[in-house]
């Protein structure tokens, strides 16, 4: 199975790319993992926030193979704590997928047509994160979960 991230945007900050690159890094002794990052849509100031989320949504489903299962990263989605993520992907991968592909929208979240095409939704958390922490954040507890899966020690009980 491949786990694949899209997002939208690329990450500026030097700090923070540097260390999604060490957990993508070390994601991938377990599975092939991808990220995909789609542009930040030009012109924006011309475009109201749903004709952005149309437009940001054409993008993401455009990067989308007809077997992906696809998870939305979204604040009302489900919650788990770190191992029981752990068994969410493992059931995934149980599941004898091909690819899962997991996706950070816009700033205004997702169009329509996403939410339509999704098979779940995930939150990390109730707070509200910048769309280039949550990368870092969704790729560490990715690693985490595989780390657990193994019986690894990074994650103490």
């Amino acid at each position: 199975m491949t786990i694949k991230l899209i997002a939208i945007g690329k990450t500026d900050n030097k700090e923070l790319q540097s260390l999604i690159d060490d957990y993508t890094k070390r994601l991938s002794f377990y599975i092939k993992f991808l990220a995909e990052i789609i542009p930040d849509i030009k012109n924006v100031k011309n475009l109201s926030e749903e004709q952005q989320k149309q437009k940001e949504g054409e993008l993401i489903l455009n990067k989308l193979n007809a077997t992906d299962v696809l998870i939305l990263l979204d604040e009302n989605g489900k919650q788990f704590d770190s191992v029981n993520f752990s068994e969410y992907l493992q059931k995934h991968m149980n599941a004898g997928m091909k690819q899962l592909v997991f996706v950070i929208g816009g700033p205004y979240g997702f169009s329509e047509d996403v939410y339509k095409k999704a098979n779940g939704k995930l939150s990390l958390s109730k707070m509200t994160f910048s769309h280039q922490m949550i990368r870092l954040f969704f790729i560490e507890q990715l690693y985490r979960g595989f780390t657990i899966l193994k019986n690894e020690p990074y994650h103490h009980r």
